[in-house]
């Protein structure tokens, strides 16, 4: 399971530590976001918080509607509650390192959401957040969506 990489589009996670590993006290993974890649709707998460070390290129993460750059070495924290998405805008892909505490996420979720977003054709929306709650996490559709 370690080396298994779960690809949704351009988008792969790779689990390092699960709560099976850590008696639910900390998951963690690796994830690689290719340039210009489709990316998670913005979301939160209800019941556990979130931590980003970049490891390679830079990604950018809107927290509370504030973008940080992180790159290789930096970090950030996103509590439980705040609303928040990535993207890479770069010129080159971008790999980081996420620890969710306590460990409420794990690989069930990329892999429901990878059957989605690799089924071909646009993803559905509507199922995408229907696998999102399921998990903790809540999407927050951004107005331009939701008209």
């Amino acid at each position: 399971m370690k080396n298994e990489i779960i690809h949704m589009g351009q988008i792969g996670v790779r689990f390092l530590l699960e709560g099976a590993d850590t008696n639910g006290s900390v998951a963690m993974f690796e994830f690689t976001v290719r340039v210009g890649a489709k990316v998670p709707l913005p979301h939160y998460h209800k019941a556990y918080d979130e931590t980003i070390y970049g490891v390679e290129g830079v990604m950018t993460f809107t927290i509370e509607g504030r973008p940080v750059d992180i790159g290789p070495g930096e970090a950030c924290f996103i509590p439980r509650g705040a609303v928040h998405g990535f993207n890479n805008l770069k010129q080159t892909d971008a790999k980081a390192l996420a620890v969710v505490t306590p460990a409420l996420l794990g690989p069930d979720y990329f892999k429901e959401i990878a059957a989605i977003v690799n089924a071909g054709g646009p993803p559905d929306v509507e199922k995408l957040k229907g696998v999102m709650l399921k998990h903790g996490l809540v999407p927050v559709i951004p107005p331009a969506l939701a008209r």
